[in-house]
């Protein structure tokens, strides 16, 4: 059973780093919300407002990958709840950073 958390972590974690590093290498602006764009014309400096997006991703992937990692020596469901009570507000912490790669960037 902790395999499959394992490997459902390690999944999620690399999904979010593939995203980072497309991020990271696309010459257009990314954008965060769903639904929206962010137009060249909006971002002053795009390779750096990528790069910014890119390590924000990878760092959130790492951050999954790593809250797995117990879990290989400790065999507890326990710290499968704590693991995923600790990611949660990782998401709104993205929220927050992401809007303050937008300000720091926005022409």
């Amino acid at each position: 059973m902790m395999i499959i958390y394992i490997l459902s972590f390690l999944l999620s974690g690399l999904v979010f780093i593939g995203f980072g590093v497309f991020a990271w290498k696309k010459q257009t602006p990314v954008h965060f919300w769903s639904g929206t764009q962010v137009k060249s014309e909006e971002i002053s400096d795009v390779k750096a407002y990528n790069q910014a997006n890119g390590i924000m991703w990878v760092t959130y992937g790492v951050l999954i990958i790593l809250s797995s990692i117990p879990t290989i020596f400790i065999d507890s469901h326990i710290w499968a709840v704590i693991s995923i009570i600790i990611l949660f507000p990782g998401l709104i912490l993205m929220m927050i950073i992401y809007n303050k790669i937008y300000n720091k960037y926005k022409a």
